[in-house]
């Protein structure tokens, strides 16, 4: 039962920017996929979305979650967007706390043909499967190849297989599994950033 002072909101009364505020603020926190894409004439795109999940074990999938763009490009389809269907190849690199900051720059709303690796201040890294690099700086980055894009309202939802997982020796802690107090992953709030607390166990561990 609701505590008796607890308030409650119907979708159809709120503006999208409420409605928007109460998800991000509640789904948290939130791993960011620092986006690394090419547009058919070679140009690099870099950017980063915290709508971001695992889709699927088997094939594995990433789940990205894409929207139009704001302020001076609301309402237009974000270069990534158009980059992942027209190359259908793109790499999704993981931010560690200490890539904050290039991270942040990378989000700049900046034209098609701004090479956004410069403008970051990070290094491309070339991949094996795919023909996009992946940042040489992040811990962890997946290749990934374009299974399909399903359009939900005004948002697009990336399904991507992944075809090769690059991890530094120093995030990787053995047995195929990530050393997370090593690469201390950054969080997305709803408009700032977390890093872990000390981690703790509620019973058995997935496996």
């Amino acid at each position: 039962m609701p505590k008796q002072d607890a308030l409650a909101f119907h979708a159809n009364d709120l503006s999208e920017q409420d409605m928007y505020k109460l998800m991000i603020g509640s789904v948290v926190p939130r791993p960011i996929a620092w986006v690394s894409s090419k547009s058919k004439a070679g140009v690099l795109n870099l950017a980063p979305f915290s709508f971001f999940t695992v889709a699927s074990r088997n094939p594995p999938t990433l789940l990205l979650s894409i929207g139009q763009g704001v302020n001076e490009r609301e309402g237009t389809m974000k270069d990534t967007l158009t980059n992942i269907r027209e190359v259908g190849e793109y790499v999704i690199n993981m931010v560690s706390e200490s890539l904050g900051e290039a991270m942040q720059r990378s989000s700049a709303n900046v034209e098609p043909e701004k090479n956004e690796f410069e403008l970051a201040g990070v290094t491309p890294r070339p991949c094996t499967t795919i023909n996009v690099p992946a940042v040489l700086e992040a811990p962890i980055a997946f290749e990934l190849k374009l299974d399909r894009i399903i359009s939900v309202g005004d948002d697009h939802l990336v399904l991507g297989k992944v075809e090769r997982v690059q991890i530094d020796s120093a995030a990787y802690a053995g047995n195929y599994k990530t050393a997370i107090e090593q690469w201390k992953p950054l969080a997305s709030l709803a408009g700032d950033f977390a890093g872990l607390t000390p981690s703790f166990s509620l019973g058995q561990k997935e496996q």
